[in-house]
């Protein structure tokens, strides 16, 4: 999938919105895949996104943070966590198929299947350009910060 272009997708996302990959065109496109709303990890990570997220506009970039929540949760925890970007809705994984990001993993040693925490680059073209796989929240959206600067 690397230095591929991707295929065109669409999903709902926060605030009555559809997220459209061919509408962005022109953009810079980050897309984290996150567990599960309002969770430690998940929140911290998407405050890092938010906290960023004036330096991801000045470098040109959209942010769509999707899990497999409903729009209810997401618009909860959007409003709770004042982020300024949109959260896509992945209800039957179909987004979250094509990026590859549902794993079994182990939740209080117990085997459960759900999305690895990934991060995806995408360049102006729709080119996927850079990807973090199963990656630690503590300095990441820095580090895709200063690869989406490189763009």
């Amino acid at each position: 999938m690397l230095d591929q272009p991707l295929p065109d997708f669409s999903l709902p996302a926060t605030t009555g919105q559809t997220f459209n990959l061919a509408a962005q065109t022109g953009n810079i496109v980050v897309i984290y895949f996150y567990p599960k709303d309002s969770t430690p990890g998940c929140t911290t990570e998407g405050q890092n996104f938010r906290d960023l997220y004036p330096d991801f506009l000045a470098a040109g970039a959209v942010v769509l943070g999707i899990s497999r929540d409903s729009l209810k949760s997401h618009e909860n925890f959007k409003a709770k966590q004042e982020f300024p970007f949109e959260l896509g809705s992945d209800s039957d994984e179909a987004i979250c198929n094509l990026f590859g990001v549902i794993k079994q993993k182990m939740m209080y040693g117990k085997q459960v299947r759900g999305i690895e925490r990934s991060t995806f680059v995408l360049d102006r073209h729709g080119v996927l350009r850079r990807e973090w796989r199963g990656l630690k929240v503590a300095g990441h959206v820095q580090e895709v910060l200063d690869f989406v600067k490189t763009l």
